[in-house]
């Protein structure tokens, strides 16, 4: 899910949001070495720039470097010691059944997941009426108010799975309480937020807090990327 537009073309919407895996961002360090022990200047690898900014928030020492290739590729890349540690969604690298080479699953306080991170969707035309009911089974409804919250939130900030935004949404009950982010590529500017509010209302908690981070200052970080309205725009 975290890789699917937010707007669909006419006649097909997102039917279904399965049961999410854990949705968190896994360390994958050379000599099982966690976050808090690489040494200063490590090079971390990630393709993400979400990620990236989040670590320098922390540790401006971390020398960031872009990672690309299939998972396999990417994790003979770190053994070829070309890495100290790289950054993937551990939900990829649990279904893989490479959970064994995860050295750290990393708390949302210091990674917030992506938007829709270790959810997967089903995309249907909208007036079929037999394929829709034939796949339906697959909602899981927790996750697809969660998901659902989150993509809210990234439709009102225009943003996109190469911008440094975050999201993650959690029922307790019936609340639902939404985690935002919005930070420069250098991790020096970050905007974070949450609100809560009834598990019936997530895409609108969604577009509130988007609102909130833009007049906290995530439309001045993201301007200078792209085009976004300004708070109040929606």
């Amino acid at each position: 899910m975290k890789d699917v537009p937010t707007v669909f073309p006419d006649g097909l919407h997102l039917r279904c949001i399965t049961r999410r895996e854990d949705p968190r961002d896994a360390l994958i360090s050379r000599g099982n070495v966690k976050l808090s022990g690489l040494p200063k200047g490590a090079r971390i690898a990630t393709s993400s720039l979400r990620r990236q900014a989040q670590l320098l928030r922390i540790r401006p020492d971390f020398d960031m470097l872009q990672l690309r290739g299939n998972l396999d590729t990417r994790l003979k890349k770190l053994d070829n010691g070309e890495f100290d540690a790289i950054i993937l969604a551990g939900a990829g690298v649990k279904r893989l059944g490479w959970q064994d080479r995860i050295t750290e699953l990393m708390d949302p306080d210091v990674s917030l997941p992506a938007i829709g991170q270790g959810a997967l969707g089903i995309e249907t035309r909208t007036g079929d009426e037999y394929i829709n009911g034939l796949v339906a089974f697959f909602d899981h409804p927790e996750t697809s108010c969660a998901v659902r919250a989150e993509r809210a939130l990234l439709k009102r900030l225009e943003g996109g799975c190469q911008v440094p935004i975050a999201a993650y949404g959690a029922l307790e009950g019936d609340t639902l309480r939404l985690t935002g982010l919005v930070a420069s590529i250098d991790g020096k500017a970050v905007v974070k937020d949450a609100v809560s509010g009834p598990k019936d209302r997530a895409e609108a908690l969604g577009v509130e807090l988007a609102e909130r981070l833009l007049e906290m200052g995530a439309y001045d970080i993201l301007k200078d990327l792209y085009d976004v309205k300004p708070p109040g725009g929606a």
